[in-house]
C-alpha cells in the first residue's frame, strides 16, 4: 500500500478543504468550522444542504427499488416528465439522463435525427458560441469549441462551428445547407456568466424559423429557478424547440432531462438513443421532491426577492472597490463577479472569510447560493464581500499583480 492519492488527479482541490456536514447554505467542515456555499456544488444544490422535504422524500424510496432498468415501466419518470412538461409550454416530450452532458448528448443527435427523419440527412452541423461549455463528452467538448479541453485528444469531433458569442451576423452568414441547429446557453456559466439578450434570443428564434432549424437551449445551469423564473429564457418570451436541464434539478443527486417539442423529437425513434441508469427510481424520486419545492407557489418570487437584495448589495460594493470588482454580470441568483485583479485571489480571500465561490472564464467570480436563501445570509455575504475587496485593496502586489 502506499499513501499516494489514488484519485485521477484532473481537479483543483487545492483549497484543502475537507466537508462532513451540511445545513441549509451552510456547511461544516472537518475542524467544524462553518462556512457560508454560496458554489452550491456548482449550481446544483438549489434547496441547500439536509432540505427536510428532499431528505423525507428520498428516506421513503431507500427500501424500494433503485434500478429496474428502462426495460420496465417507472411510474416516477412519467409523473416526473409530467410535470416538468407543465412547467416547459414548449415541450411534449422527456428524455431522463444522469447529467447535463448527457442531456445535451441527446439534444444533439435529436437535431440531427431530425433533420434525417425530415429527408435532409446533411444537416448535421450545430452552431455554437465562444466561451460555452456543454459538457466534458467528446461531443459536448467540440460543442464547446475550447481548444484547451481538447489538447491531446485529437482532432475535435466534426460537425459543430464555434461563432463570435452574440454576434447576429456571423450567425447569418454561417448557416447554410448542413446546418441543423443552434445551440446556446441563455446565460453562459463556465464561460463567464455572460447573458444572452432577449432581443438576440427572439432574433434567432426568428432566424431558426426562416431557415428550418432547430434551436437549442442548454439550461443545465441557469435552469431550475437560477436566473429568477423557472428557466432562464423565459424572459425573452421564445420557445425552443430543445432543452438541456440537469444540475439542480436533483438537488445533489445525478439527474439530466432533455426536453424537446414533438415536431423536435420526431426523428428519436426505437432504439435510436438509451440510457442504462438514466431515469432510475431513486433519480425520479429526488427530481420529484424538488419540484416540490421549487413549483410551489411562493418560491419563484422569493427567490426574485432574494436576487433583487443580493444585486442591491453587490451594485454598492462595486462602488466602492472598483479596483476590485470591475464588472456585475448575470441574472437572478447567477451572478459574476469580473474582478480587475487575478480571480484566484478573490476566491482565498472570501474562502478565508468562510464564503465559499467558484470561479469561471474570463477572469469572474460566480457566486451561485442556494435558491432557498435567506436575507441574512445574503447580508452576511455581502460583508464577507466588502472585507475582501477592502483587504485586497490594501494587499501589497507582485509585478505580475497577484497579491503577495
Amino acid at each position: 500500500m502506499t499513501d499516494k492519492d489514488p484519485l485521477l488527479p484532473v481537479y483543483p482541490r487545492g483549497s484543502g478543504l475537507t466537508f462532513e456536514q451540511g445545513a441549509g447554505a451552510y456547511l461544516i467542515d472537518s475542524q467544524g468550522r462553518k462556512f457560508l456555499d454560496f458554489a452550491g456544488g456548482i449550481a446544483v444544490n438549489i434547496l441547500g444542504h439536509g432540505h427536510p422535504h428532499l431528505l423525507a422524500r428520498m428516506g421513503e424510496n431507500l427500501h424500494k427499488p433503485w434500478h429496474l432498468s428502462n426495460l420496465y415501466v417507472i411510474p416516477g419518470q412519467v409523473r416526473l416528465a409530467r410535470r416538468l412538461l407543465q412547467l416547459a409550454p414548449f415541450a411534449e416530450r422527456v428524455f431522463f439522463a444522469n447529467s447535463g452532458a448527457e442531456a445535451l448528448e441527446c439534444a444533439i443527435k435529436m437535431a440531427r435525427r431530425h433533420h434525417f427523419h425530415r429527408g435532409a440527412p446533411q444537416r448535421q452541423e450545430l452552431l455554437t458560441f465562444s466561451g460555452a461549455f456543454h459538457g466534458r463528452t467528446l461531443a459536448t467538448v467540440a460543442a464547446g469549441g475550447r481548444d484547451k479541453y481538447m489538447e491531446g485528444l485529437g482532432a475535435p469531433m466534426p460537425g459543430f462551428r464555434s461563432l463570435p458569442f452574440a454576434d447576429l451576423s456571423s450567425v447569418e452568414t454561417a448557416i447554410n445547407d448542413a446546418t441543423a441547429a443552434i445551440l446556446l446557453e441563455p446565460i453562459q456559466g463556465e464561460g463567464g456568466v455572460r447573458a444572452w439578450s432577449s432581443e438576440a434570443l427572439q432574433r434567432l428564434r426568428a432566424l431558426c424559423d426562416a431557415r428550418g432549424l432547430l434551436l437549442i437551449l442548454d439550461e443545465v445551469q441557469s435552469g431550475m429557478g437560477r436566473s429568477g423564473t423557472f428557466f432562464a429564457h423565459e424572459e425573452s418570451g421564445i420557445a425552443p424547440d430543445i432543452v438541456a436541464l440537469a444540475k439542480g434539478l436533483g438537488g445533489g443527486f445525478p439527474v439530466g432531462a432533455c426536453l424537446a417539442s414533438e415536431k423536435a423529437a420526431a426523428g428519436m425513434d426505437f432504439g435510436v438513443h438509451g440510457s442504462t441508469f438514466g431515469g432510475n427510481p431513486l433519480a425520479m424520486a429526488a427530481a420529484e421532491a424538488v419540484l416540490d419545492v421549487v413549483a410551489a407557489a411562493d418560491f419563484l418570487p422569493h427567490v426574485r426577492r432574494m436576487a433583487e437584495h443580493l444585486w442591491h448589495g453587490l451594485r454598492q460594493i462595486q462602488q466602492r472597490h472598483g479596483d476590485v470588482l470591475e464588472e456585475l454580470r448575470g441574472r437572478g441568483l447567477m451572478v459574476g463577479l469580473r474582478c480587475a485583479i487575478p480571480k484566484e485571489n478573490l476566491i482565498a480571500a472570501l474562502q478565508e472569510r468562510k464564503l465559499l465561490c467558484v470561479g469561471a472564464d474570463d477572469n469572474v467570480v460566480r457566486l451561485l447560493p442556494p435558491l432557498i436563501v435567506e436575507r441574512e445570509q445574503i447580508d452576511e455575504a455581502l460583508s464577507a464581500l466588502e472585507a475582501a475587496c477592502a483587504a485586497l485593496e490594501r494587499a501589497p502586489t507582485t509585478e505580475q499583480g497577484e497579491a503577495v
